[in-house]
């Protein structure tokens, strides 16, 4: 058969913080290849795969010389012969092969390379584009944009406590257009950031890096910046936060925000950001309490997770039976998928799949750790996630994404379906009407 896996080598490549990470080919018997890398993050939870690193001084021990040869010996004896039109079944090879409920033994790192790779080398042997391959005839939607203008947090020296402050325009009509005006809101803000003399650099993920006293001076900054761009702030361009609050929790649960001055509870943190939500144009929340508060994520959903979106990361990490657990106690409506954290394309599947059976958003992500690797802009496109959330408009591996979802949209033509305001769950929806 064309599409049994023939050959499967990996090695050690570069991702955007100049760590080692691996990539990997996919030869099928019929020609076809197909070729992945494994981002990374910063701001990990503790649920989710694990990756193998060297350790030792070399490279701070970020090297993945062990996870490279997992791909190249075990994985490729295990492989080899398997038809990559079985995806599932594929999965579940390399799930059992390495034995572990976070995939340590082999490496997250490793198995979502070849997970994504066999993937790729799929489409090639149908001689589709991933995205039309995942979508198998369906019509499906380009997604709604998140892009980061200032970066905090994990991601910039934690000037901010929040790590991420996002702009999303749900009333564009295209991508194109979403990222023309995200393009004019990002330069505002880097203006205004040089003129205030608040400046201090880049975070990982290519937004601005700025010098604040407060959180909330981030978040008017960020209304100006969209006001000087010439667009309405709750009208054209809403605000979307990545709280991160798993990394604001001290040993004793409490969490504390340096930039306030102040330590909260679980009620405390969430009465928190819905002032901020009262008194701002935020669209979207994620991760306002940590990864095992689930108490406080339901209490944040009752509080001001009605009419806005509040996404699960850190305490779902793309797990489809986190989602379940989670909607069951009535905590969110949007989950968050990245495929490296759940270690397979299956499982980030799932976890997708188990949204939408709650009537809940998924935003498909990238990570802080990242490479020229296109493939989130095809998944997010082809499993008509609705949304996709990549970074900010700066630095060649995020703007990689977004270029190719520009070319996604040119090449779907007069079928081209933009997302926009329905990428969200119903609720936000109404809000946004």
């Amino acid at each position: 058969m064309k599409s049994t896996i023939t050959h499967i080598a990996a090695r050690q490549i570069w991702d955007s913080r100049g760590r080692p990470t691996v990539e990997a080919d996919v030869s099928l018997a019929g020609g076809a290849t197909g070729r992945a890398a494994a981002p990374a993050g910063a701001s990990r939870g503790a649920h989710e795969a694990i990756d193998l690193r060297d350790g030792g001084a070399r490279f701070g021990g970020m090297g993945v010389s062990q996870a490279v040869a997992a791909v190249n010996v075990e994985i490729a004896a295990r492989l080899r012969g398997l038809d990559v039109a079985d995806q599932v079944g594929l999965d579940e090879a390399l799930i059992e092969l390495d034995g572990t409920p976070a995939l340590e033994r082999l490496g997250g790192n490793a198995v979502v390379a070849v997970s994504l790779a066999a993937l790729q080398a799929a489409a090639a042997a149908e001689g589709l584009p991933l995205w039309a391959h995942l979508a198998q005839g369906r019509r499906v939607r380009l997604p709604l944009p998140e892009i980061q203008i200032f970066g905090g947090g994990a991601h910039a020296g934690r000037r901010t406590d929040v790590q991420d402050f996002m702009i999303m325009t749900p009333g564009a009509g295209s991508v194109r257009e979403a990222l023309e005006i995200t393009a004019e809101v990002f330069r505002a803000a880097g203006r205004l950031m040089e003129e205030t003399g608040r400046l201090a650099g880049a975070a990982d993920e290519g937004g601005w890096w700025p010098m604040f006293a407060s959180n909330e001076e981030a978040l008017e900054a960020l209304v100006q910046a969209i006001e000087m761009a010439g667009y309405r702030p709750g009208e054209d361009v809403f605000i979307s936060l990545d709280v991160a609050a798993n990394e604001l929790q001290a040993g004793d649960g409490r969490y504390r925000l340096g930039l306030d001055g102040a330590d909260f509870d679980s009620a405390a943190m969430v009465a928190r950001v819905a002032d901020w939500v009262r008194r701002f144009p935020i669209l979207s929340i994620e991760d306002p309490v940590g990864q095992d508060d689930l108490e406080g994520f339901a209490l944040a959903t009752r509080t001001f997770g009605q009419k806005i979106q509040l996404i699960g990361d850190d305490i779902l990490v793309t797990s489809a039976a986190r989602v379940h657990r989670a909607a069951a106690a009535g905590a969110g409506n949007a989950v968050l998928v990245k495929v490296n954290q759940a270690g397979t394309v299956t499982r980030a599947k799932a976890a997708l799949d188990a949204a939408r059976e709650q009537g809940w958003a998924a935003i498909v992500s990238a990570r802080s750790g990242e490479t020229e690797d296109v493939a989130i802009a095809h998944l997010a496109t082809g499993w008509d996630a609705g949304q996709i959330k990549v970074g900010s408009f700066a630095r060649s591996e995020r703007m990689a994404k977004w270029n190719e979802l520009l070319r996604i949209e040119e090449a779907m033509g007069p079928d081209a379906c933009f997302a926009g305001r329905g990428a969200f769950a119903a609720g936000v929806t109404a809000g946004l009407a």
